[in-house]
Protein backbone atom coordinates (compact mmCIF):
# COMPACT_ATOMS: atom_id res chain seq x y z
CA UNK A 1 0.00 0.00 0.00
CA UNK A 2 1.48 3.36 -1.07
CA UNK A 3 1.09 6.64 0.84
CA UNK A 4 1.83 10.18 -0.32
CA UNK A 5 3.91 10.92 2.78
CA UNK A 6 6.20 8.00 3.59
CA UNK A 7 9.84 8.73 4.39
CA UNK A 8 12.83 7.97 6.56
CA UNK A 9 13.17 10.89 8.94
CA UNK A 10 16.16 9.72 11.01
CA UNK A 11 18.96 7.23 10.36
CA UNK A 12 22.26 6.07 11.89
CA UNK A 13 23.99 8.83 9.93
CA UNK A 14 22.11 11.42 12.01
CA UNK A 15 23.50 10.24 15.37
CA UNK A 16 26.55 12.09 16.73
CA UNK A 17 28.38 9.50 18.81
CA UNK A 18 30.45 12.08 20.63
CA UNK A 19 27.35 12.40 22.84
CA UNK A 20 26.98 8.65 23.35
CA UNK A 21 26.74 7.52 26.98
CA UNK A 22 29.30 4.80 26.13
CA UNK A 23 31.98 7.46 25.62
CA UNK A 24 32.17 7.87 29.38
CA UNK A 25 34.17 4.68 29.92
CA UNK A 26 34.72 2.81 26.62
CA UNK A 27 37.49 3.88 24.27
CA UNK A 28 36.93 1.21 21.62
CA UNK A 29 35.61 2.36 18.24
CA UNK A 30 31.84 1.99 17.83
CA UNK A 31 29.26 2.75 15.19
CA UNK A 32 25.46 3.05 15.05
CA UNK A 33 24.08 -0.31 13.97
CA UNK A 34 20.58 1.16 13.93
CA UNK A 35 18.53 4.19 15.01
CA UNK A 36 15.04 2.71 14.94
CA UNK A 37 11.78 1.60 16.63
CA UNK A 38 10.78 5.07 17.90
CA UNK A 39 8.10 5.72 20.46
CA UNK A 40 6.00 8.69 19.31
CA UNK A 41 4.08 11.39 21.15
CA UNK A 42 3.05 15.03 20.79
CA UNK A 43 4.75 17.59 23.01
CA UNK A 44 2.94 20.52 24.66
CA UNK A 45 4.44 22.90 22.05
CA UNK A 46 2.73 20.97 19.23
CA UNK A 47 5.88 19.32 17.91
CA UNK A 48 6.26 15.55 17.86
CA UNK A 49 8.81 13.59 19.84
CA UNK A 50 10.37 10.34 18.75
CA UNK A 51 12.17 8.33 21.45
CA UNK A 52 14.63 6.44 19.25
CA UNK A 53 16.45 3.24 20.06
CA UNK A 54 20.12 3.72 19.20
CA UNK A 55 21.90 0.37 18.91
CA UNK A 56 25.60 1.13 19.27
CA UNK A 57 27.97 -1.65 18.24
CA UNK A 58 31.68 -2.34 18.29
CA UNK A 59 33.49 -1.80 14.99
CA UNK A 60 35.56 -4.89 15.76
CA UNK A 61 33.64 -7.24 18.06
CA UNK A 62 36.00 -10.08 17.10
CA UNK A 63 39.67 -9.65 17.93
CA UNK A 64 41.83 -12.72 17.47
CA UNK A 65 39.97 -15.67 18.97
CA UNK A 66 37.69 -13.56 21.17
CA UNK A 67 34.27 -12.00 20.56
CA UNK A 68 33.15 -9.08 22.73
CA UNK A 69 29.90 -7.73 24.13
CA UNK A 70 29.22 -4.30 25.67
CA UNK A 71 27.79 -4.27 29.18
CA UNK A 72 26.94 -1.54 31.68
CA UNK A 73 28.30 -2.09 35.19
CA UNK A 74 27.07 -0.11 38.21
CA UNK A 75 30.61 0.28 39.58
CA UNK A 76 32.71 0.48 36.39
CA UNK A 77 30.37 2.00 33.83
CA UNK A 78 30.48 0.51 30.33
CA UNK A 79 32.81 -2.46 29.95
CA UNK A 80 33.68 -5.08 27.34
CA UNK A 81 33.20 -8.77 28.11
CA UNK A 82 35.12 -11.30 26.03
CA UNK A 83 34.12 -14.86 25.03
CA UNK A 84 36.16 -17.48 23.16
CA UNK A 85 34.98 -17.42 19.56
CA UNK A 86 34.74 -21.21 19.54
CA UNK A 87 32.20 -21.05 22.40
CA UNK A 88 29.52 -19.01 20.59
CA UNK A 89 27.17 -19.07 17.61
CA UNK A 90 27.29 -15.68 15.90
CA UNK A 91 24.98 -16.35 12.91
CA UNK A 92 22.67 -13.42 13.81
CA UNK A 93 24.46 -10.05 13.34
CA UNK A 94 22.59 -8.54 16.30
CA UNK A 95 23.62 -11.08 18.92
CA UNK A 96 25.46 -14.31 19.60
CA UNK A 97 24.51 -17.43 21.48
CA UNK A 98 26.83 -18.56 24.25
CA UNK A 99 27.09 -22.32 23.92
CA UNK A 100 27.46 -24.91 26.64
CA UNK A 101 24.59 -23.77 28.88
CA UNK A 102 21.60 -25.95 29.78
CA UNK A 103 19.30 -23.13 28.61
CA UNK A 104 19.52 -20.69 25.69
CA UNK A 105 21.90 -17.85 26.61
CA UNK A 106 22.49 -14.83 24.38
CA UNK A 107 24.85 -11.86 24.42
CA UNK A 108 24.52 -8.72 22.30
CA UNK A 109 26.95 -7.27 19.79
CA UNK A 110 25.53 -3.83 20.55
CA UNK A 111 24.07 -1.91 23.48
CA UNK A 112 20.92 0.18 23.03
CA UNK A 113 20.11 3.53 24.57
CA UNK A 114 17.28 5.99 23.89
CA UNK A 115 17.63 9.32 22.10
CA UNK A 116 14.80 11.91 22.13
CA UNK A 117 14.40 13.61 18.73
CA UNK A 118 11.92 16.47 18.27
CA UNK A 119 10.10 16.75 14.93
CA UNK A 120 7.87 19.28 13.24
CA UNK A 121 4.14 18.87 13.95
CA UNK A 122 3.68 16.75 10.83
CA UNK A 123 6.66 14.55 11.72
CA UNK A 124 8.50 15.08 8.45
CA UNK A 125 11.52 17.09 9.62
CA UNK A 126 13.88 17.07 12.60
CA UNK A 127 13.80 20.18 14.81
CA UNK A 128 16.14 19.23 17.65
CA UNK A 129 18.15 16.18 18.71
CA UNK A 130 18.04 16.26 22.53
CA UNK A 131 21.37 14.67 23.44
CA UNK A 132 21.07 16.18 26.93
CA UNK A 133 17.92 14.09 27.52
CA UNK A 134 19.43 10.73 26.53
CA UNK A 135 18.13 7.71 28.47
CA UNK A 136 20.81 5.13 29.30
CA UNK A 137 21.16 2.17 31.69
CA UNK A 138 21.08 3.08 35.36
CA UNK A 139 20.04 -0.13 37.09
CA UNK A 140 21.50 -3.65 37.02
CA UNK A 141 18.44 -4.97 35.19
CA UNK A 142 19.45 -2.71 32.26
CA UNK A 143 23.05 -3.90 31.91
CA UNK A 144 22.63 -4.88 28.23
CA UNK A 145 20.58 -1.83 27.28
CA UNK A 146 17.15 -0.26 26.91
CA UNK A 147 15.03 -0.99 23.84
CA UNK A 148 11.89 -0.10 21.92
CA UNK A 149 10.09 2.71 23.74
CA UNK A 150 6.31 3.14 23.50
CA UNK A 151 4.83 6.43 24.76
CA UNK A 152 1.25 7.08 25.85
CA UNK A 153 -0.13 10.31 27.31
CA UNK A 154 -2.87 9.85 29.90
CA UNK A 155 -4.39 12.71 31.92
CA UNK A 156 -1.35 14.95 31.58
CA UNK A 157 1.31 12.30 32.28
CA UNK A 158 3.47 10.63 29.64
CA UNK A 159 3.95 6.91 30.30
CA UNK A 160 6.86 5.34 28.44
CA UNK A 161 7.35 1.58 28.51
CA UNK A 162 10.68 0.09 27.46
CA UNK A 163 12.34 -3.30 27.35
CA UNK A 164 15.29 -3.55 29.74
CA UNK A 165 17.80 -6.30 29.03
CA UNK A 166 20.11 -8.03 31.51
CA UNK A 167 21.30 -11.37 32.79
CA UNK A 168 18.86 -10.90 35.69
CA UNK A 169 15.71 -10.65 33.56
CA UNK A 170 14.30 -9.45 30.26
CA UNK A 171 11.68 -7.10 31.63
CA UNK A 172 9.31 -4.25 30.84
CA UNK A 173 10.22 -1.02 32.60
CA UNK A 174 8.34 2.24 33.01
CA UNK A 175 9.44 5.87 32.72
CA UNK A 176 7.13 8.83 33.33
CA UNK A 177 7.23 12.51 32.37
CA UNK A 178 5.10 15.59 32.86
CA UNK A 179 6.45 17.42 29.80
CA UNK A 180 7.09 14.58 27.34
CA UNK A 181 10.82 15.25 27.23
CA UNK A 182 12.28 14.64 30.71
CA UNK A 183 11.65 11.08 31.93
CA UNK A 184 12.18 9.42 35.32
CA UNK A 185 12.58 5.66 35.75
CA UNK A 186 9.78 4.14 37.86
CA UNK A 187 11.04 0.55 37.79
CA UNK A 188 9.97 -2.86 36.50
CA UNK A 189 6.33 -3.43 35.51
CA UNK A 190 6.40 -6.92 34.03
CA UNK A 191 8.96 -9.61 34.73
CA UNK A 192 10.94 -11.91 32.52
CA UNK A 193 10.37 -11.94 28.74
CA UNK A 194 7.22 -9.89 28.48
CA UNK A 195 7.78 -7.48 25.60
CA UNK A 196 5.88 -4.90 23.56
CA UNK A 197 3.86 -3.61 26.50
CA UNK A 198 2.03 -0.42 25.59
CA UNK A 199 -0.56 1.57 27.54
CA UNK A 200 -3.93 2.46 26.05
CA UNK A 201 -4.18 6.21 25.52
CA UNK A 202 -6.86 6.72 28.12
CA UNK A 203 -8.51 4.89 31.02
CA UNK A 204 -11.53 2.59 30.94
CA UNK A 205 -13.80 2.83 34.00
CA UNK A 206 -10.97 4.53 35.88
CA UNK A 207 -8.42 1.79 35.19
CA UNK A 208 -5.32 1.70 33.03
CA UNK A 209 -5.22 -0.90 30.28
CA UNK A 210 -2.25 -2.17 28.32
CA UNK A 211 -1.26 -4.64 25.64
CA UNK A 212 1.33 -7.21 26.70
CA UNK A 213 3.14 -10.00 24.86
CA UNK A 214 4.64 -12.82 26.98
CA UNK A 215 7.43 -14.77 25.32
CA UNK A 216 9.01 -18.16 25.87
CA UNK A 217 10.73 -21.08 24.18
CA UNK A 218 7.95 -23.54 25.00
CA UNK A 219 4.31 -23.52 23.91
CA UNK A 220 1.69 -26.25 24.15
CA UNK A 221 -0.23 -27.64 21.20
CA UNK A 222 -3.61 -26.16 20.33
CA UNK A 223 -6.49 -28.55 19.83
CA UNK A 224 -6.50 -29.94 16.26
CA UNK A 225 -9.58 -27.97 15.18
CA UNK A 226 -8.45 -24.67 16.72
CA UNK A 227 -8.43 -21.56 14.53
CA UNK A 228 -5.10 -20.58 16.07
CA UNK A 229 -1.50 -21.70 16.18
CA UNK A 230 0.33 -21.99 19.51
CA UNK A 231 2.92 -19.29 20.14
CA UNK A 232 3.22 -15.66 21.26
CA UNK A 233 -0.01 -13.70 21.55
CA UNK A 234 -1.03 -10.12 22.30
CA UNK A 235 -2.81 -10.05 25.64
CA UNK A 236 -4.51 -7.47 27.84
CA UNK A 237 -3.75 -6.36 31.38
CA UNK A 238 -5.35 -3.75 33.64
CA UNK A 239 -4.08 -1.68 36.55
CA UNK A 240 -5.48 0.70 39.17
CA UNK A 241 -2.33 2.88 39.16
CA UNK A 242 -0.20 2.08 36.11
CA UNK A 243 2.31 0.20 38.27
CA UNK A 244 0.56 -2.99 39.43
CA UNK A 245 -0.88 -5.09 36.63
CA UNK A 246 -3.41 -7.93 36.47
CA UNK A 247 -3.58 -9.98 33.24
CA UNK A 248 -6.96 -10.30 31.58
CA UNK A 249 -7.60 -14.03 31.51
CA UNK A 250 -8.74 -14.29 27.89
CA UNK A 251 -6.07 -13.92 25.18
CA UNK A 252 -6.63 -11.06 22.74
CA UNK A 253 -4.86 -11.43 19.38
CA UNK A 254 -3.31 -14.78 18.46
CA UNK A 255 -1.56 -16.24 15.44
CA UNK A 256 -4.55 -17.19 13.33
CA UNK A 257 -4.52 -19.95 10.73
CA UNK A 258 -4.83 -18.54 7.23
CA UNK A 259 -2.67 -15.54 7.99
CA UNK A 260 0.95 -15.23 6.90
CA UNK A 261 1.93 -13.69 10.24
CA UNK A 262 2.04 -16.86 12.29
CA UNK A 263 5.65 -16.94 13.47
CA UNK A 264 5.26 -14.12 15.96
CA UNK A 265 2.91 -11.22 16.73
CA UNK A 266 3.25 -8.31 19.14
CA UNK A 267 1.92 -4.90 20.08
CA UNK A 268 2.92 -1.90 18.00
CA UNK A 269 1.28 1.49 18.50
CA UNK A 270 -0.42 2.73 21.63
CA UNK A 271 -4.17 1.98 21.27
CA UNK A 272 -5.98 5.27 20.64
CA UNK A 273 -9.69 5.91 21.07
CA UNK A 274 -11.65 6.65 17.89
CA UNK A 275 -15.39 7.04 17.32
CA UNK A 276 -15.44 3.34 16.39
CA UNK A 277 -13.38 1.99 19.28
CA UNK A 278 -9.74 1.47 20.26
CA UNK A 279 -7.49 1.44 17.20
CA UNK A 280 -4.17 -0.41 17.38
CA UNK A 281 -1.48 -1.29 14.87
CA UNK A 282 0.60 -4.38 15.58
CA UNK A 283 3.32 -6.46 13.94
CA UNK A 284 2.99 -9.93 12.53
CA UNK A 285 5.93 -12.06 11.42
CA UNK A 286 6.04 -14.56 8.58
CA UNK A 287 8.57 -17.38 8.82
CA UNK A 288 11.30 -16.77 6.26
CA UNK A 289 15.09 -17.09 6.56
CA UNK A 290 16.74 -16.10 9.87
CA UNK A 291 14.60 -13.26 11.25
CA UNK A 292 11.36 -13.48 9.27
CA UNK A 293 9.24 -10.89 7.45
CA UNK A 294 7.76 -8.20 9.73
CA UNK A 295 4.61 -6.39 8.56
CA UNK A 296 2.09 -4.05 10.22
CA UNK A 297 -1.56 -5.05 10.65
CA UNK A 298 -4.43 -3.43 12.56
CA UNK A 299 -7.34 -4.15 14.84
CA UNK A 300 -10.25 -2.30 16.40
CA UNK A 301 -11.40 -3.05 19.96
CA UNK A 302 -14.66 -2.16 21.70
CA UNK A 303 -14.42 1.20 23.47
CA UNK A 304 -16.04 0.00 26.71
CA UNK A 305 -14.73 -3.57 26.71
CA UNK A 306 -11.40 -3.97 24.86
CA UNK A 307 -11.64 -7.75 25.20
CA UNK A 308 -14.09 -7.58 22.28
CA UNK A 309 -12.43 -7.40 18.87
CA UNK A 310 -14.63 -5.45 16.46
CA UNK A 311 -12.30 -5.80 13.48
CA UNK A 312 -9.07 -7.71 12.96
CA UNK A 313 -7.06 -7.40 9.77
CA UNK A 314 -4.25 -9.95 9.80
CA UNK A 315 -4.11 -10.86 6.11
CA UNK A 316 -3.55 -7.58 4.24
CA UNK A 317 -0.84 -5.46 5.88
CA UNK A 318 -1.05 -1.69 6.30
CA UNK A 319 2.73 -1.33 6.08
CA UNK A 320 5.51 -3.45 4.64
CA UNK A 321 9.22 -2.77 4.38
CA UNK A 322 9.94 -0.34 1.54
CA UNK A 323 13.30 -0.95 -0.20
CA UNK A 324 13.04 2.41 -1.97
CA UNK A 325 13.32 4.18 1.39
CA UNK A 326 16.43 2.31 2.49
CA UNK A 327 18.10 2.43 -0.94
CA UNK A 328 20.42 5.31 0.04
CA UNK A 329 21.44 3.29 3.12
CA UNK A 330 21.84 -0.06 1.38
CA UNK A 331 25.49 -0.38 2.43
CA UNK A 332 24.38 -0.22 6.08
CA UNK A 333 21.54 -2.74 5.81
CA UNK A 334 21.94 -6.00 7.70
CA UNK A 335 18.26 -7.04 7.61
CA UNK A 336 15.50 -6.77 5.04
CA UNK A 337 11.71 -7.16 4.99
CA UNK A 338 11.24 -5.65 8.45
CA UNK A 339 8.91 -2.82 9.43
CA UNK A 340 8.21 -2.50 13.16
CA UNK A 341 5.53 0.09 13.94
CA UNK A 342 5.81 1.74 17.35
CA UNK A 343 3.76 4.96 17.55
CA UNK A 344 0.70 6.78 16.23
CA UNK A 345 -0.64 10.34 16.44
CA UNK A 346 -4.14 11.54 15.52
CA UNK A 347 -3.55 14.43 13.09
CA UNK A 348 -7.03 15.40 11.95
CA UNK A 349 -7.76 13.72 8.63
CA UNK A 350 -4.88 11.30 8.96
CA UNK A 351 -2.72 9.36 11.37
CA UNK A 352 1.00 9.99 11.70
CA UNK A 353 2.61 6.60 12.18
CA UNK A 354 6.20 5.97 13.31
CA UNK A 355 8.04 2.73 12.57
CA UNK A 356 11.47 1.20 12.61
CA UNK A 357 12.56 0.27 9.09
CA UNK A 358 14.76 -2.83 8.79
CA UNK A 359 16.11 -2.29 12.32
CA UNK A 360 18.06 0.59 10.77
CA UNK A 361 16.15 3.87 10.58
CA UNK A 362 12.97 5.71 11.62
CA UNK A 363 10.08 5.88 9.18
CA UNK A 364 7.16 8.32 9.26
CA UNK A 365 4.02 7.49 7.31
CA UNK A 366 0.82 9.53 6.96
CA UNK A 367 -2.14 7.13 6.74
CA UNK A 368 -5.54 8.57 5.78
CA UNK A 369 -8.14 7.79 8.42
CA UNK A 370 -10.65 6.05 6.10
CA UNK A 371 -8.12 3.23 5.58
CA UNK A 372 -8.29 2.37 9.28
CA UNK A 373 -12.08 2.50 9.66
CA UNK A 374 -14.89 0.00 9.39
CA UNK A 375 -16.93 0.54 6.23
Amino acid sequence: MAFSTDLLVFSPNDVDLQYSPLRRTIQADTYVLGAFNPGLTRLPNGNLLMMIRVAEALNQPIIGEQIHAIRWDAAKGYVLDSYPLASVNAADPRKFQVLGHPCKVMALTSLSWLLPVELTPDGTRVVTVHYDKTIAPERSYQEYGIEDARITKIEGTYYMTTCSVSSERHSTTLYTSTDGLNYALQGILLDHQNKDMVFFEGKIDGRFFALTRPLGDLYFAARPDSAYYPGPSINLASSPDGLHWKPVEEPLIRARKGSASTLKIGGGTQPILTDQGWLLLYHGVELRELVGVYRTFWALLDAADPRKILHWEDRTPILEANPDLTGPLKDQLYLSDVVFTTGIIDAGNQYIVASGECDLACRITHIPKPILRLN
